[in-house]
């Protein structure tokens, strides 16, 4: 099969085409496991994390790739679950131990043993993978393979953020940031929170007219100030200076919730401007995100079926995955990028 592999840590500024195409041996599914032949893949900013050291993969070479729609192929001799030519996606989650306190308590997203795909086991940039049936999911019809591709991680990761803001319908909710995840986001509260009004803080003219298009109510730069202070916002940036930001235009008691998996380094000193009465007084508090869940995934994926949801996507053939990848590093574009493998 062909394949595109990280071979090393690198910068993708100074190196735009850090993957390699191989040609690889097909893999073979073992006992529970299901054999899948990707026609889609996301490309999420998770994948430069990976190649620039900050969530490094648990070896080299890597196969990347964690929002994967694909057909199954072939199972192994003990999987049962998901039958021959059915359409299954793959996110981030790829395995859990599912016996510690947290897997057993719905959270198994923090499992010690939590492996993600992509990094910790082979993922979609690639024609075959494999993965546990158990942690593969039946693609709504209402979804082509590219629109399902970025609701198995940008989707599922802003559902599971939307649900830890705690907002109630007509609270005030804030988006900061407007890329794959938070323009599903943004689609997924006004369904939910009709009579919530969402504000969006973008760094770009077309960010915020693409806001205002799927029904934000209102869309400023990063460094504006809201026209009324929200009880939630949700952060989907790489970058320190919306969450110091962020915390400025939050009511009091409001809650910051932090979706990405890593942050840059390129402005950790915006750090320094917190002002204790201003960003953090009066009971505010902030809220990461890590991973996903298998739950996370399923439920997202019934009700974006129901809504049914419009992920905005910008499509690549499989050879572009390196131009995909530095596109999405430079900001350019808008919604989510998917690489078409067939």
């Amino acid at each position: 099969m062909k394949a595109a592999v990280l071979e090393k840590i690198t910068d993708i500024r100074e190196n735009p085409a850090p993957l390699s195409f191989m040609e690889l041996d097909d893999p073979v599914p073992a006992r529970a496991e299901i054999l899948v032949r990707v026609t889609a893949c996301g490309v999420c900013h998770t994948e430069l994390d990976e190649i620039e050291g900050r969530t490094p993969p648990a070896f080299f070479p890597c196969i990347p790739g964690h929002q994967i729609v694909g057909v199954v192929s072939g199972r192994g001799p003990k999987a049962r679950k998901h039958p021959t030519g059915l359409r299954v996606g793959i996110g981030w989650i790829g395995s859990a131990c599912g016996e510690c306190s947290y897997c057993l308590g719905g959270l198994e997203n923090l499992c010690a043993d939590f492996k993600a795909t992509g990094r910790d086991m082979p993922g979609g940039y690639a024609e075959y993978m494999t993965v546990s049936e158990d942690f593969a999911f039946p693609v709504p019809e209402v979804f082509s393979d590219v629109q399902a591709a970025p609701l198995l991680c940008a989707g599922a990761i802003g559902w599971r953020s939307l649900g830890l803001a705690g907002i109630k319908d007509g609270e005030p909710l804030g988006l900061t940031g407007f890329g794959a995840s938070a323009h599903l986001v943004l689609q997924l509260a006004r369904h939910l929170y009709p009579a919530s009004d969402v504000f969006v803080f973008a760094r770009s003219d077309s960010q915020r007219l693409f806001a205002m298009e799927l029904g934000a109510c209102w869309a400023g730069d990063t460094t504006e100030k809201s026209p009324r202070k929200l009880c939630a916002i949700i952060d989907t940036t790489p970058a320190w200076k919306p969450v110091v930001e962020a915390l400025a235009n939050l009511a009091p008691g409001g809650r910051l919730v932090i979706n990405a998996i890593r942050k840059e380094d390129a402005d950790k000193n915006e750090l320094l401007k917190l002002d204790y009465p201003l960003h953090l007084w009066q009971e505010k508090e902030i809220k990461s995100v890590a991973n996903v869940t298998r739950s996370d995934i399923e439920e997202f994926l019934r009700i974006a079926s129901q809504m049914p949801i419009v992920p905005q996507v910008e499509v690549y053939k499989f050879a572009d995955a390196n131009r995909a990848l530095a596109e999405l590093k430079a900001g350019r574009g808008r919604g989510a990028k998917v690489l078409k493998m067939v």
